[in-house]
């Protein structure tokens, strides 16, 4: 059984996915922890195949047939290899910092009852990203993406949902971290499970999060490391109800906010 499994799940990204790649193995270079990286590729056809291959045969590549979306390839990653923790990874984050995925892996030893952590997300300007939030009211993803979140009452609610009203940097627990980066111990998922596949993008963390919580593994946000995300989500670009119709990434959104709302319909919130 490996230490730890680094999961990076890949559609059309090569040059994030090779600059990520670069950094892992950089950070890791002193490190102790018997560690695997693997790859996830969503069918990309750009070319991420034979640069893994030409320039990372140390990787582990899994290559799907087709796009199966985010979940799915997170469970395929974690069906592939036997290790303590697994750390899901998007390619487009960058290592700066030395022995981030050591410390984060030694803050889960030393804090066996914690389920997940997420460490802190900055950008590539070093400002703060939010990358930790409260679990989502049913008209938040809407507020989010349409002229309603200018109204001030309605942007009190989204930095509410988003933790605005904290300054991200100390450790604690919080409802849920973004799938971004979550560093996840083995032993709860065999309780809580693997991601909910229903879910092709969007939601599946806050979801899994959510489920954590309710077997009783804390979610923690860990402000000591950071990592540059350099952050693009197509379904929230506020194009206002003309993008349900011409954007893919907003329709899917919107299928997955109505899907996990569906799912919690009857259920009370779990408390941090």
């Amino acid at each position: 059984m490996k230490d730890l499994a680094i999961i990076i799940i890949g559609y059309k990204t090569r040059g994030l996915l090779k600059n990520c790649l670069n950094s892992i193995f950089e950070n890791l270079k002193d490190s102790s922890l018997d560690y695997q990286v693997i790859v996830v590729d969503n069918h990309s056809q750009d070319g991420t195949i034979e640069m893994i291959k030409e320039r990372f045969p140390q990787v582990k590549l899994i290559a799907l047939d087709k796009n199966y979306g985010y979940a799915r390839a997170v469970n395929k990653g974690i069906k592939a290899i036997e290790a303590r923790y697994y750390f899901i990874l998007n390619p487009d984050t960058l290592f700066l910092e030395k022995k981030v995925i050591d410390r984060l892996y030694q803050f889960m030893e030393e804090n066996p009852k914690i389920g997940m952590v997420g460490p802190k997300l900055i950008n590539p300007d070093k400002t703060i990203q939010p990358s930790c939030c409260r679990f989502p009211s049913f008209l938040i993803p809407l507020y989010r993406r349409t002229g309603l979140g200018k109204l001030p009452w309605v942007k009190k609610k989204i930095e509410k949902f988003l933790m605005l009203d904290w300054n991200h940097q100390e450790r604690r627990p919080v409802d849920w971290v973004l799938g971004t980066g979550m560093f996840v111990r083995a032993k709860a998922i065999k309780e809580v499970g693997l991601m909910d596949e229903r879910f092709f993008m969007f939601f599946e963390d806050t979801d899994w999060c959510r489920r954590f919580w309710e077997k009783n593994w804390p979610v923690y946000y860990f402000a000591d490391v950071e990592i540059v995300h350099y952050h693009g989500r197509p379904s929230l670009n506020r194009g206002g109800i003309w993008d349900l119709f011409f954007n893919r990434g907003t329709r899917i959104h919107i299928q997955s906010w109505l899907k996990y709302f569906l799912k919690y319909l009857f259920k009370k919130r779990p408390r941090n």
